[in-house]
């Protein structure tokens, strides 16, 4: 049994009511946790192209310090960009500054206001501090679960075009992980979205 929620829970949505859980209905907003990836990323990249889809990356610094070609490519294809901390902390288990000096060490790397926390958690201390330098918090409202080592590449398809509607924050990884399953996923969401004539969007850069 799957330990998360493909789409968000009503309580996190107030929990964490300062954060930005889904758009408004004018597009989709497919995204890419913890990138950039040698391979996976310039998948991605080839695949947006081809449907002439923009979308966001919120990219783990240490790999922006790794692979500064793959993000380049990234920028040049007039994509988003946002913060996911240098090292992918989990905020449940990291100190509050401890936290926000990893975020601040990946800013060197990221020059967005943009932030994701990895797993999705985060205290309301971190987020308040964060919100508070003046960086928008998004989180999501369909998770494709393409990191999910028990799911079949078919499964995370069936996660995403269940729930995916205009104004969907979509959660995809370009990562070793999530590989298998994302590369088969994204390519038919793309189809299915230009299908419905949706448009597909980076999010707001603030």
């Amino acid at each position: 049994m799957a330990s998360y929620s493909v789409t968000a829970p009503w309580w996190a949505k107030i929990y964490y009511s300062g954060l930005v859980w889904k758009m408004e209905p004018d597009a989709v907003y497919l995204t890419f946790d913890d990138g950039p990836h040698p391979q996976a990323t310039p998948f991605v990249l080839q695949q947006l192209e081809a449907y002439d889809a923009k979308a966001t990356f919120f990219c783990i610094g240490k790999n922006v310090a790794g692979y500064p070609a793959v993000y380049g490519s990234i920028l040049s294809g007039g994509h988003a960009v946002g913060n996911h901390t240098y090292n992918h902390l989990n905020g449940w288990k990291t100190d509050t500054d401890i936290y926000i000096k990893n975020v601040v060490q990946a800013d060197a790397f990221i020059n967005s206001k943009m932030f994701r926390p990895p797993y999705g958690r985060l205290t309301k201390a971190q987020s308040h501090m964060l919100r508070e330098a003046g960086r928008t918090i998004y989180m999501w409202d369909v998770l494709s679960g393409d990191f999910d080592v028990e799911l079949t590449p078919e499964q995370c398809l069936q996660n995403v075009l269940k729930h995916i509607k205009p104004g969907s924050i979509v959660v995809f990884h370009d990562s070793d992980k999530a590989w298998e399953r994302m590369r088969y996923a994204l390519p038919r969401v793309l189809q299915y979205c230009k299908e419905k004539n949706w448009q597909m969007k980076a999010l707001p850069q603030h």
